[in-house]
């Protein structure tokens, strides 16, 4: 069923919905598109686990000048999609379900996926494949191996978001303090964040833009550790790691581990910040816009480190790294 769409108030992009399903239910996942005409082919770009589509309006405004379709969608329980019935779906196989039948809605039969986080493990899934319409992967910040205390962490924060804030002011300064991480970002860019992050409560209030039961659907870190090597194995695409230098959801041991074990990868170190580069900035939009147009990427290319000095790399660089 092709997507039903409206145009927005800005004709940068326009809101679209694809009809989806799962065990329980039909639902709309809904998503932006921007530069429709796509000259130059499509990007597909997806969010982190409790983020939405329109963290990436810097990237896809600029992505879509140079002449690429770019397609942001919101995956099922966050941003203006649909909730799942049965929150135990909020899993893999389902976003690997849906995110499929977008590409199909939309026509796109050749993309190149920027996956932040979450959007980072479906890309790999995708990109594992045979037959997978990936041709360029880029993965922010997660590999095959996920640190249990860093998914307990985040566990953490998603299970304790408040049921209401009662300004736009504390709004932001929620946002600024649990995704701190995401390092030094300007005003406008957490206002930026924080105004799609949370819908209005109808009482002059405002509430979290995602299903706080997204939590139920979490299995063990090891759950699908096996798979997803063996999919990452597999990968045949260009693919760039980006890894944030104090990211403790993409430790550097296991970005080193996915060098060794798939030709096709590169690392890139992003100073200052931990879990994840948001890719807001104009260095990092440079970046991606770089990987997407196969052009050189970063600012220095260095050997990966000998056994046991792993650790030699971290946040003092004063630039993106490069690895291989």
């Amino acid at each position: 069923m092709p997507p039903a769409a409206h145009v927005d108030g800005n004709a940068e992009f326009v809101h679209a919905t694809v009809l989806c399903s799962s065990r329980y239910q039909f639902h709309r996942m809904a998503f932006t598109d921007w530069g429709r005409g796509g000259e130059r082919g499509t990007v597909v770009c997806v969010h982190g686990l409790t983020r939405q589509g329109r963290d990436f309006d810097a990237l896809a405004r600029e992505l879509a000048a140079q002449g690429y379709r770019v397609i942001c969608p919101d995956l099922v329980g966050r941003g203006l999609s649909d909730r799942l019935a049965d929150p135990t779906d909020y899993d893999l196989p389902q976003y690997v379900l849906d995110v499929t039948t977008l590409l199909a809605s939309v026509g796109a039969t050749r993309v190149a996926w920027v996956g932040c986080s979450l959007g980072g493990l479906i890309g790999l899934i995708l990109a594992g494949m045979s037959n997978s319409p990936i041709r360029r992967l880029l993965v922010n910040d997660i590999g095959p191996y996920l640190p249990l205390a860093a998914v307990l962490r985040i566990g953490r924060y998603v299970r304790a978001g408040p049921a209401r804030f009662t300004s736009a002011e504390a709004v932001v300064s929620y946002f600024q303090e649990i995704l701190a991480p995401f390092g030094r970002l300007t005003e406008e860019q957490w206002q930026h964040l924080a105004k799609h992050s949370v819908v209005s409560d109808g009482g002059g209030g405002y509430r979290l833009r995602y299903d706080p039961l997204i939590v139920r659907g979490f299995r063990p870190p090891w759950t699908h550790t096996r798979r997803l090597w063996s999919l990452w194995d597999q990968i045949e695409c260009p693919t760039l790691v980006l890894r944030g230098a104090e990211s403790d959801l993409l430790l550097r041991s296991t970005a080193i581990e996915m060098l060794t074990r798939n030709a096709n990868a590169r690392l890139l170190e992003i100073p200052h910040c931990g879990h994840m580069p948001p890719l807001f900035d104009a260095e990092q939009i440079r970046i991606v816009s770089d990987w997407i147009n196969a052009r050189s990427v970063g600012l220095a290319a260095v050997k990966p480190p000998r056994q046991g000095s792993v650790g030699r790399h971290n946040a003092r660089e004063q630039g993106p790294v490069a690895t291989r």
